[in-house]
């Protein structure tokens, strides 16, 4: 065993390009089964490439076994004749500050000090950092990616090479890894947060990859991580491809402020870029609908500090603005705007922008422009203003409060999976979400555009039953007895011309929240002509 897979992974190594003589490899090591094998395997190779290792150890902050593993590592460096290098973050606070999941903040900290090492040790250009991913890992994050419906690109999964990250151990799985250091009589630190379900990881690590290899294919994770090569192969050529199509479509007249997030900028993948950029709609016409979606989304990666963030709701938004007649205007997470004038499209992105910035616009149809919102309900050339609600809320369970004049204070709140309070409170099977006639909680995933508080318009509608069936909102209103004088200064939640809630009044059933809702947005309304007082349960009058 111990031979077979030392050679398996120096087979592979070289296949790969990982290591050449000259090379200076930074290898992350916490302690677990996967890293130790790797450090293992990595000195034994030095003897037949001459390359330097080191070793990288970040401690979190998060467990109280944290000085223990440290030591541990620091113990095997001195025994293997390794440089040891500590490196102490703080992951929650990195999180909070710059509204990323734990796992995201740890990730970029971790190789932001993996490059400060390489750094100190007069790496250059000849800095690897090698990570312990195995071909587990690579089925696991397959299948992660696929359930939360990913592209070409998240199920290619982990990459063996990426840019100077290598990944010596994606050939084996976890089995042939501590059968290994049982073989050598290695020992590894256990993080007791593996065996946890609390992780959708965990799950699937525990439960749904052993039943495919014991139930349904005994090879079920080398069979994906073949089929995780053909899709990056696929991903690279259509990726140069793009390329070449975007030099001939778009124009960029962009720069990097200095206010751009300095963790986006570690992760090296996006382009948190503010300007302009310009797409001439004539040629990107003619081509296949797959490649003008990703020269829009390339464009919309160009422009945003956290490629996770653009969906493809928001590319579907985009492409359909470019076919549509006349010019139109789009709002986008980060600040951008996008506004297609005839034979072009514009995505435009101020320094001044804010993730989750509250703006307000007037229809571009009008020909007026854009104007920041003051906090007064001043018409422009007759028309009451439009207000636009940023798709991505700062952070989930954090109100974010709008005052619109004359009409109240609206509260917006994003509710993620993992900070929902009691499910039973949002979902009842057979029943309603409690009746409240100024507070209304939607299925976020449901929307389609960015949302806006807008009075009514020309074609707006609501579903108004269980099989989906739509009302007009002037046919709604009029039902309703609301007095003609008071309609058009009414301001409704709209997500295109589809209304989710006229305040005060209904709802769209399009967007109620179901049992398998993932993330909830909750908007209240208090004060003014419409909002009441915030009271909790209204009796009677609720939404229908």
């Amino acid at each position: 065993m111990k031979k077979k897979l030392y050679e398996e992974v120096k087979q592979y190594m070289n296949v790969q390009g990982m290591a050449e003589p000259g090379d200076c490899i930074a290898a992350g090591v916490s302690g677990g089964a996967d890293s130790v094998c790797m450090l293992h395997l990595l000195v034994r190779l030095r003897k037949e490439i001459p390359f330097r290792l080191a070793v990288v150890h970040v401690n979190h902050g998060l467990r109280a076994e944290a000085g223990e593993d440290a030591a541990y590592v620091e113990k095997l460096c001195g025994q293997w004749g390794v440089p040891f290098y500590l490196r102490e973050v703080d992951m929650a606070g990195c999180a909070a500050s710059h509204g990323l999941s734990p796992e995201e903040a740890g990730r970029l900290l971790r190789y932001q000090a993996f490059q400060e090492v390489l750094g100190e040790i007069g790496a250059g250009d000849r800095g690897r950092i090698a990570v312990a991913h195995n071909a587990d890992d690579r089925a696991e994050t397959m299948l992660f990616h696929m359930f939360r419906g990913s592209g070409l690109k998240g199920l290619s999964s982990i990459r063996p090479v990426r840019e100077s990250v290598i990944r010596p151990l994606l050939c084996v799985g976890r089995e042939q890894i501590e059968a290994y250091l049982a073989a050598e009589g290695l020992d590894w630190r256990e993080d007791a947060t593996n065996g946890e379900d609390i992780y959708a990881r965990n799950k699937i690590r525990h439960h749904i990859l052993p039943y495919a290899q014991r139930e349904i294919c005994g090879g079920a994770v080398s069979h994906m991580g073949e089929l995780a090569d053909i899709l990056a192969e696929t991903e690279n050529y259509l990726a140069r491809e793009t390329e070449k199509l975007y030099d001939a479509c778009v124009q960029e007249d962009v720069e990097r402020k200095s206010g751009a997030n300095n963790a986006a900028e570690v992760s090296g993948e996006t382009g948190n870029l503010y300007g302009e950029i310009k797409i001439g709609l004539a040629g990107f016409r003619t081509e296949d609908v797959v490649m003008r979606k990703r020269i829009l989304l390339r464009a919309l990666e160009r422009m945003t500090p956290y490629r996770k963030d653009i969906t493809a709701r928001h590319v579907a938004g985009l492409l359909e603005l470019t076919e549509k007649d006349g010019s139109k205007e789009l709002f986008l997470p980060y600040g951008i705007r996008a506004i297609k004038e005839y034979d072009t499209l514009f995505l435009r992105r101020s320094g001044e922008s804010a993730h989750g910035a509250v703006r307000m616009a007037e229809e571009k149809e009008s020909g007026l422009g854009q104007q920041a919102y003051s906090g007064s309900q001043t018409a422009v050339r007759g028309r009451l203003p439009e207000i636009c609600i940023a798709e991505s809320v700062p952070a989930p369970g954090v109100p974010v409060e709008l005052p619109v004049p004359d009409t109240g204070v609206f509260t917006f709140i994003l509710w993620e999976s993992a900070f929902l309070p009691a499910a039973s409170f949002f979902y009842r099977k057979e029943q309603n979400i409690p009746e409240n006639r100024y507070t209304k909680w939607f299925d976020y995933d449901k929307i389609t555009t960015s949302l806006l508080l807008r009075t009514r318009r020309p074609g707006d509608y609501l579903t108004i039953d269980e099989a989906l069936h739509t009302q007009s909102v002037k046919q709604y209103m009029i039902n309703e007895k609301i007095p003609k004088a008071k309609r058009d200064s009414m301001y409704l939640l709209a997500d295109g011309a589809h209304i989710l809630w006229v305040p005060g009044h209904r709802v769209s059933r399009q967007y109620r929240v179901e049992k398998n809702t993932r993330r909830i947005l909750e908007v209240r309304l208090r004060g003014g002509n419409d909002g009441g007082t915030n009271r909790g349960i209204v009796d009677g009058g609720g939404s229908r």
